[in-house]
């Protein structure tokens, strides 16, 4: 009896051991082959075999990811397949919302299908937003805009630019910044070729027809449905600004011109200075040789001594004339 019990406690201990292990591996199977969301496949109408979920798992996609966005296109009527899905998400794509998009884009009326919705959402641009913006237009406001009238008044300017995304232009096209950079530069040539800026205030709505019919949409991924002047000032007198500082300018060249000239003039004066300087040298020196001239004339009886005379009392007579006549000078 006591080995009978020991056998029966081992077959039972044994076959609890296996049940565990059973219980580890069906646990094991479960986690890796979403067997729940196969069933929530099956009954949405979405037909994906196991063998793909499991593949979904060996490739380390979420089956959740796919299923889930593939239940909603079904259920929406749109015929896209499951390794359409899968190799958008696995290229970087956000599933979900591509099919939101193509839903949003089936119920608006617009034709969108799924290769050119992927590429729109490969681009790095948000698809579902830009068949939002195709259905209900924005605004995009420009900042002030400062432009110069023909009479040099500055008037600056704010627009509203009312815009709807382009579906084809989207892959490729230029974005907001190169539609407010277009319209404030037909804003600036409006203004810049009006005769007055009186005639800018009274007629704003000329900026946006002559802007208008410029085409600034083309190339972009948006459609310009209308530009609004939002807000119109007055600024600066430019015109008047530039005269004055080009009248600076010319006062500060007519001054150095007057520096270089008077320059030159002190220049020229010291040259003549040192040229007299050295010309009374030169009769200096012709002075102090003329003493010894006479003594060689008298010497070599060139001269006679009442020749001599009468030049002492010539010189003579010329310094008294010359003292005289700068005595007067200093009485009057």
């Amino acid at each position: 009896m006591f080995l009978l019990g020991n056998l029966i406690n081992g077959i039972l201990s044994g076959g609890f051991i296996f049940i565990i292990l059973g219980l580890i591996v069906l646990s094991m199977f479960f986690s890796f082959v979403p067997i729940g969301l196969w069933i929530t496949a099956f009954f949405s109408g979405v037909k994906v075999s196991m063998a793909t979920l499991t593949g979904m798992r060996l490739r380390r996609v979420a089956p959740s990811k796919i299923i889930n966005p593939m239940i909603k296109a079904t259920k929406a009527g749109l015929d896209i397949k499951v390794n359409e899905l899968e190799a958008h998400y696995l290229a970087g794509g956000n599933v979900d919302t591509l099919v939101d998009a193509l839903i949003a884009a089936q119920r608006a009326d617009i034709p969108l299908d799924f290769t050119r919705a992927a590429a729109i959402d490969l681009a790095g641009r948000n698809v579902l937003e830009a068949v939002q913006v195709s259905v209900n237009p924005k605004v995009i406001e420009t900042p002030s805009i400062s432009a110069v009238a023909m009479n040099g008044i500055e008037v600056v300017v704010k627009a509203r630019v009312t815009v709807r995304a382009n579906i084809e232009r989207l892959v490729g096209g230029a974005g907001e910044e190169t539609i407010i950079a277009r319209v404030g530069e037909g804003i600036v040539t409006t203004v810049g070729s009006a005769d007055t800026h009186k005639a800018v205030l009274e007629n704003p709505d000329s900026i946006s027809k002559t802007v208008l019919k410029k085409g600034l949409d083309s190339g972009t991924a948006f459609e310009i449905l209308s530009i609004d002047i939002a807000d119109i000032d007055v600024g600066r007198n430019i015109g008047a600004k530039l005269l004055m500082d080009q009248a600076d300018a010319d006062k500060k060249i007519a001054q150095a011109k007057a520096e270089e000239r008077r320059a030159m003039a002190v220049a020229s004066e010291q040259e003549m200075k040192a040229e007299v300087q050295k010309m009374k040298s030169k009769v200096v020196e012709a002075e102090r040789e003329v003493p010894l001239a006479i003594a060689e004339a008298l010497k070599n009886g060139n001269l006679g001594v009442m020749d001599y005379y009468k030049m002492n009392n010539i010189n003579s007579d010329t310094d008294m004339r010359k003292s005289i006549s700068d005595t007067q000078k200093l009485d009057k």
